[in-house]
Parts: structure tokens; sequence; C-alpha cells
């Protein structure tokens, strides 16, 4: 599998940052890779982070909780519920609980976060629109990297699905 080209990251306004890449995988395999917690762990977070307790109850009005530890010991709980889930082709998720971090390791508290998975000739073309409640949110989670940081999450999904054999 090869990787086809680096994430995209555009601000289409202050308050909305969206995160694109092509990825050389199936939509239900890069579905899957997003949805189930044995791969979660593998692909989310940045190297020298760890994940503890992953929860994933994929319907509307479930809920997805993990714990986050930082290289320098800091424990995060991130969190969100969902809003819509259309298999294998749409997530929508509001981010919830620690405001320690704006970002909110890919759930920025109070924000709305849509992924979609499109198929594109046996690959996928996955987008992430994060929403953000006001100008301010979205310059906090911005101070914290949050758009580089899911532009270098989808390289390591993309990773993760070649060393897969995915």
């Amino acid at each position: 599998m090869r990787d086809t080209q680096p994430g995209g990251i555009t601000r289409p306004d202050e308050r909305r940052v969206v995160v694109t890449r092509l990825l050389d995988a199936p939509r239900e395999l890069v579905w899957r890779a997003w949805t189930e917690t044995e791969h979660l762990g593998r692909w989310w977070y940045p190297a020298g982070w760890s994940v503890g307790d992953t929860t994933i109850e994929l319907r509307a009005g479930g809920a997805f909780h993990h714990v986050v530890r930082s290289p320098d010991g800091v424990a995060y709980r991130c969190s969100a519920t969902f809003r819509e889930v259309v298999r294998p082709e749409r997530i929508f998720y509001e981010g919830t609980l620690d405001d320690r971090n704006a970002g909110g390791a890919g759930m920025p508290p109070g924000a709305e976060v849509i992924v979609t998975f499109a198929e594109e000739d046996g690959r996928t073309r996955l987008t992430v629109e994060t929403r953000f409640k006001t100008v301010e949110a979205a310059s906090a989670a911005d101070a914290t990297g949050y758009a580089t940081h899911w532009a270098r999450g989808l390289v390591q999904l993309a990773d993760y699905l070649r060393a897969e054999g995915r």
C-alpha cells in the first residue's frame, strides 16, 4: 500500500478547520481502523504517547471515551458523544469533558467534528472537519497544534494501514 498524498489542511473560516487525506485502502477498512478499539489506539496518537482504556458506543447518542498519557506522564481524559453514525460514510461527534487541552486529543471540548469516508477507486478520501463554537475556542485549539496533529495522525493512519497490509 502506498501513501498517496500528505494531509491537506484548510481553514474555510475562523471557526472551522478541515484536514483531508487520500488513503490507499478501501473505505470499509479505513472505517474499521477508525471505529474499532483494537485499531484506534495504534495510530491516533503521536509517538511517545500511550492510550489507556478506550470505549466506543458507535451509535447516535453513544459515547467515545479514552485516556491518553503524554510523554511527561500527564493523563488526559478524552470524551465525545456521537450525534450521527452512518456506516461506512460519516461520523459526527461533539467533544466533551477534559478542557485542559483545547485540542481535546481530537475531541475538542464543545466542538463538532464530522468525519467523512469517501470511496475513490478503491481508495478512501478521509476528511475531518472541526467546527468550533467560537473563534476563541478555535484559536485556543490552534495554539495546541490541533490541525497539524490531525494531519500527522492521518499520516500515522496511512502508515498503520500499510504496515497491517490493509
